[in-house]
């Protein structure tokens, strides 16, 4: 059993999976460049008799996330046409799943469920660039982690 991981067990930054549900339609979201979603806990300060300090209690979370992708896709410019139009917002399942077939943790699968879009680029352009990306920020309400990494053998 090794104190230290192995170099193998990194797992491949491109080597990933993203798929988009809306309105029960699946997209294969190759065009994206990067995602990150995070789970902030919110906390209230707790006064405590007979301490200096106050402790802290967890009362809820809250789940928001980033996205790079190719400026080549319309469809979340049309959510947002929607919701200007018919005042409709439209919230979507995102699925990531990474697996890098060199690493023995094997793959994690995450589904981010009823993400919101904070907003988006409507058009763009850069005589300058040699390709063009978009960003966009959103917020989830829930997640699912259906596959889970192997636990490495020097964790245990």
């Amino acid at each position: 059993m090794s104190n230290v991981m192995n170099a193998k067990d990194a797992i491949s930054a491109s080597l990933a999976e993203c798929f988009v549900t809306i309105n029960g339609r699946r997209y294969n979201f190759m065009q994206a460049i990067n995602l990150e979603a995070n789970f902030e806990k919110e906390k209230a300060e707790v006064p405590i008799l007979g301490k200096t300090g106050k402790g802290n209690k967890t009362t809820g979370w809250k789940g928001t996330g980033s996205a790079t992708f190719h400026y080549n896709t319309s469809v979340f410019r049309e959510l947002m046409l929607k919701y200007k139009n018919t005042g409709e917002d439209v919230y979507f399942d995102i699925q990531v799943t990474n697996e890098d077939a060199t690493s023995s943790v094997g793959r994690q699968t995450v589904i981010l469920k009823d993400c919101n879009m904070d907003g988006g680029i409507l058009t763009k352009f850069d005589a300058d660039a040699e390709y063009l990306d978009e960003e966009m920020d959103f917020t989830f309400e829930d997640f699912e982690i259906p596959e889970k990494f192997n636990v490495l053998d020097g964790m245990r």
